[in-house]
């Protein structure tokens, strides 16, 4: 009788599921943890106070698939933090997010795997393991299709006043603190700024039913199909399955846009830990 905590995280928010004998008996969230911007001593108070509190049980074995955590190295702040913090555990696996997407999208068999949330990413799986990637370039030179590049491209749209007349204002109206200086500032002087601009996705999201939003957002997943999945070898004789919020939510556009580009669309899903629930039962 074992009991695992399954981790799936990006740079927003972690979800967290408890099973036992491979029945989810827990789920929870918490503030995202990602290496690349945290030490193992800030990733330890997030733990202390947002997961720790959730742990109702003794934890043997845990695995964390997270944004930032390419390989061993980069992961090790992640895995001191779990270390410290629940010591009871066995065994401590951390892994790349994409890892964990392609292995709860997949399960045992091969096909394409994509994240599309705050951050975007891809990677081509046989069954077992990850054989190849367009590697992401993240926020600043990458992240094509995701929630902080559509953050992105509407604010600086509005800023560039080549928003429609009735999106500005309503943009202007929902964000009145929004200027150059303010903008500048979180981009290149606070931490996170891939989560600021993320979050004016959901100004997107509450006007999604005009014109100019919908082509905005295909726009942005046509660009992510062109530089990462078209690239894979054979890409279109196996499905392609996706994650995250701004996969789900925009589901049917992303839908349209893989129909435009003859591509098979696999399972589209907010979050994939209940495919690693399966994957580890």
């Amino acid at each position: 009788m074992s009991t695992y905590l399954i981790a799936d995280s990006g740079s927003t928010k972690t979800d967290w599921v408890i099973t036992h004998d491979g029945v989810q008996v827990g789920a929870f969230q918490s503030a995202g943890i990602n290496p690349f911007y945290q030490t193992a001593e800030q990733i330890i108070p997030v733990l202390n106070e947002q997961v720790i509190p959730d742990i109702t049980a003794q934890i043997d074995r845990i695995f964390f698939y997270g944004a930032g955590c390419a390989d061993e190295k980069t992961s090790q702040p992640v895995y001191d933090a779990l270390l410290h913090c629940i010591p009871s555990s066995t065994q401590i696996e951390v892994a790349s997010d994409m890892l964990g997407a392609a292995r709860g999208l997949c399960g045992r068999e091969p096909g394409l795997a994509c994240i599309l949330g705050t951050g975007a990413n891809n990677a081509f799986y046989d069954g077992e393991k990850i054989v190849h990637s367009i590697g992401s370039l993240g926020f600043w030179l990458g992240d094509e299709g995701s929630g902080s590049y559509l953050g992105k491209t509407l604010v600086v749209r509005f800023l560039q006043n080549e928003l429609p007349a009735s999106l500005h204002e309503n943009f202007a109206a929902t964000y009145p603190e929004i200027n150059r200086l303010y903008v500048l500032e979180n981009a290149y002087k606070k931490p996170y700024p891939n989560r600021f601009f993320a979050a004016f996705s959901q100004f997107i999201a509450a006007h999604i039913t005009d014109s100019y939003m919908q082509q905005l957002v295909s726009d942005a997943f046509s660009l992510f199909t062109q530089k990462y999945i078209l690239k894979h070898p054979n890409a279109s004789d196996h499905p392609v399955h996706f994650t995250g919020s701004i996969a789900f939510y925009y589901q049917d556009i992303l839908q349209k846009v893989l129909a435009s580009n003859e591509l098979q669309c696999g399972r589209i899903l907010r979050t994939p830990l209940d495919g690693l629930v399966q994957y580890y039962s």
